[in-house]
């Protein structure tokens, strides 16, 4: 991307792309089921890990989004990636039920101390620096960037599983090694000091309660929370919990699933990289509602068709989701009233999202042990779709009393920032 010819800028940016990029190369997503049923689980077990951890990542988001706020957005990046190397090693020396529990759980800290407080860092650098315009770039290439190392390795992470089982886990701890070393790296933000007289709250605790205020009055923000909601879930469940289940279900060998995953990575980076030319032409939250529903029903699709046209869909599915999620978290940034508590808020987000992944993943779960996958997907997709319609009525009605309120769009990032 152009960058800024600010050398501090340029520099924090290409430091965040090489974050996201080491951080988010979990090698072992297209495997981690058919690993754990090699090692003997049952799909009650692994959907309710998957469970537990949903319900853990919800319980703590808000507290490491409050840490980051008060104190540093960079030392939460740094102990994210830290424990990401932990998480990484524990199957590895134990391979079972307890081992993927723990190696789940630390997973959910490492991505919770790192999920409001990375698109924070970015976000407050970028405009501490007279930036801001750069953000939803940023965050777009950002994330195409992040997908391009997955694009290299899925198609070959089932071969090399057989070769040696464990292995992807082992990169991916090595990949959690240099995100530590680059979150290490990263410039601080000018001005930008942990205490009350620059603007931070005089207490964790009280953070939390400025950003329930916060969020309180604020209709507008809560809704495009909802809306992300069912962005997010629909991708997460596809693309982590579905994924294998419907390869499966479609008769594909597991060696196939990396390949299949890295073309739809493929496409989900040509989405990321670009999600500027859709917001232009229908608007940031009209862009996400519109790539929800084509998400929504390409998963309801499936059902209808064999394995080429089942790819097909996934990587409409995929395309949709890389477009959709810099739009999101820019609609999102410019919508919080009080950059104290961004990360916070944004933290709330991430614990909607997860508490509707964590019901969903047992319900998929319930509906795999009967065999019902199909039934599932169309279900998915009419509920999403159901749920869509009344957002976008609710939204549109918002809008337009805040229009007739004198504000015709989110608070800008030249919003009141308390330094």
């Amino acid at each position: 991307m152009a960058l800024s010819t600010n050398p501090a800028v340029t520099r924090a940016i290409r430091l965040t792309f090489g974050f996201q990029f080491f951080f988010g190369l979990l090698l072992w997503v297209p495997i981690f089921y058919a690993y754990q049923k090699q090692l003997g689980m049952s799909d009650a077990e692994i959907f309710g890990i998957q469970s537990v951890y949903y319900i853990a990542f919800c319980l703590l988001e808000i507290p490491t989004g409050m840490v980051a706020d008060r104190f540093d957005y960079r030392t939460s990046l740094v102990s994210g990636a830290g424990v990401l190397v932990v998480a990484n090693l524990v199957p590895v020396f134990l391979g079972s039920y307890t081992g993927f529990l723990v190696h789940f759980l630390l997973i959910a800290l490492a991505r919770s101390l790192i999920s409001g407080a990375q698109s924070a860092y970015l976000y407050e650098f970028l405009h501490a620096h007279d930036a801001g315009h750069l953000y939803l770039k940023a965050e777009g290439v950002g994330r195409s960037y992040s997908l391009v190392g997955k694009i290299v390795f899925w198609p070959v992470i089932g071969l090399l599983m057989q070769w040696n089982l464990p292995s992807p886990y082992w990169l991916t701890a090595l990949n959690a090694t240099v995100a530590v070393v680059l979150a290490l790296k990263l410039p601080p933000i000018p001005d930008w000091r942990p205490t009350v007289g620059n603007g931070k709250t005089a207490t964790v605790l009280a953070g939390v309660g400025g950003a329930f205020r916060a969020l309180g009055g604020s209709r507008w923000l809560l809704l495009l929370m909802v809306q992300g909601v069912a962005m997010f879930t629909l991708v997460r469940i596809a693309q982590v919990n579905l994924f294998q289940p419907i390869l499966e279900g479609k008769d594909l060998p597991v060696t196939w699933f990396g390949s299949v995953l890295a073309a739809m990575t493929i496409f989900e980076a040509l989405g990321a990289a670009r999600p500027h030319l859709l917001r232009r032409r229908v608007g940031a939250a009209g862009s996400v509602f519109l790539l929800t529903i084509v998400m929504a029903l390409s998963l309801g699709l499936i059902v209808l068709f064999g394995p080429v046209v089942t790819i097909a869909l996934l990587c409409l599915f995929a395309v949709s989701s890389g477009l959709s999620f810099p739009i999101q978290r820019k609609l999102l940034n410019d919508a919080i009233p009080d950059s104290r508590y961004r990360a916070t808020l944004l933290s709330m987000e991430s614990i909607l999202d997860r508490a509707v992944c964590a019901v969903v993943a047992v319900a998929l779960g319930a509906y795999l042990a009967r065999g019902d996958l199909d039934e599932f997907l169309v279900t998915t997709a009419v509920v999403t779709c159901g749920l869509m319609a009344a957002l976008g009525v609710l939204l549109v009605v918002v809008r337009r009393r805040r229009s007739k309120a004198g504000a015709t769009a989110p608070l800008s990032p030249a919003a009141p920032k308390p330094r």
